[in-house]
């Protein structure tokens, strides 16, 4: 996401997040609310006139959320933090940009139609700090995202993009057994073409961003992976600088978006799978671009009020790939979540120096046993 705001080296820290561009300007506290244009694009009001995500938890993977903020003071639960600094339990924030997501996602106001109202200001976010950022190996974001499974979250938002690892791809695959709807940001157009993950993992709904318009922002990663788009430009939040707010633009506060959205459904049709869930919004998103799904809009743009009132029939099935279980049928058995990293694959600059070690072992063995076969030879002749 573009924030903007002041202090030059804090946001060259937070474009390194996968779904984050240049900043572009100010936000004012006293008409933030009237800069949440997509409140109205999305007709949120209609939506939460049905449901408001209330007993609903959304886990933020993200850079910890800053929980004093007058906006998101009462929906932010004791988190958990894998970034191995003094930030506790996740209701610090020194980046800024989980807090953003926050309010996309559970932002409350603060009274009188004033400040930042998210997409589901009845539900709760856990947050698991993670150096999402980072240039490590992931495991810290895979023990994050095990934490906020064992949480108890419905859904879990990953706006945030880096190249593939296995860690994090075995972390989501446990959050989806436990029937929790992943949501994540197809990425940003300015970041390396390998920083697609892991919104390209089957288990995971990608979101692209689209403008005021609905038009694909150009900020919006295409390609085979995409689901659904909702907005991510100019987006108006919650941030930790100056007046306590920021505009922005992304697929991280589109992914944002499409969380708060799966956790109206979760809190209006409890008994739902994630797999149902996905397909609900999948299904209920107004078409775009070519007819029909495509490498641009996906299935379409989200629209909150059809997901909330259409009649859908059950999601197909899954792969084995990805594990939930369809409406009505049993639960697949608990994949249980390590308290401790997960196990990664050796580097090959480890793997090589064993597999020529073996290989010399072998060979040896097998002149030795030609040399073996040579000597009783010669003894019988």
């Amino acid at each position: 996401m573009i924030r903007l705001r002041p202090g030059r080296s804090l946001v060259a820290a937070a474009i390194a997040l996968g779904l984050i561009a240049a900043p572009a300007g100010p936000a004012s506290a006293d008409s933030i609310r009237d800069k949440q244009w997509y409140l109205s694009a999305l007709d949120v009001a209609d939506a939460q006139r049905i449901s408001t995500g209330a007993g609903v938890t959304v886990a933020l993977v993200d850079t910890g959320v800053k929980a004093e903020h007058r906006d998101l003071r009462a929906a932010i639960l004791p988190g958990f933090d894998a970034t191995g600094d003094a930030r506790g339990d996740g209701r610090d924030d020194p980046v800024g940009h989980g807090t953003e997501m926050a309010g996309i996602i559970a932002g409350r106001g603060h009274g009188g139609g004033s400040g930042i109202l998210g997409i589901a200001p009845g539900a709760k976010i856990f947050p698991a700090g993670a150096a999402i950022d980072g240039p490590s190996n992931g495991a810290d974001i895979a023990r994050a995202i095990d934490q906020a499974t064992k949480s108890g979250a419905m859904v879990m938002n990953l706006s945030f993009a880096r190249p593939a690892g296995q860690n994090i791809r075995e972390a989501i695959q446990r959050a989806r057994a436990a029937d929790i709807v992943v949501v994540a940001g197809s990425g940003n157009t300015d970041r390396p073409a390998a920083d697609r993950f892991p919104a390209l993992y089957p288990e995971v709904l990608s979101v692209g961003a689209v403008d005021r318009d609905g038009k694909l922002s150009k900020i919006s990663v295409t390609n085979e992976g995409v689901d659904i788009v909702a907005p991510g430009q100019d987006i108006a939040t919650t941030g930790i600088f100056s007046s306590g707010y920021s505009i922005g633009t992304g697929t991280s506060p589109a992914t944002a978006m499409v969380s708060g959205a799966a956790a109206l459904i979760r809190a209006k049709y409890p008994d739902l799978s994630a797999a149902d869930v996905i397909h609900r919004l999948t299904t209920t998103a107004t078409d775009a671009g070519p007819k029909g799904r495509d490498d641009n809009y996906g299935f379409g743009r989200l629209n909150l009020v059809k997901a909330l009132t259409a009649e859908v029939g059950p999601a197909p099935a899954e792969s084995a790939a990805a594990p939930a279980a369809s409406a009505g049928a049993p639960a697949p058995a608990p994949v249980p979540v390590p308290d401790d990293d997960p196990p990664q694959a050796l580097p090959l600059r480890k793997v090589l120096p064993i597999v020529l070690a073996v290989g010399a072992g072998l060979l040896v063995l097998a002149i030795g046993i030609v040399v073996i076969v040579l000597m009783i030879r010669r003894q019988r002749t």
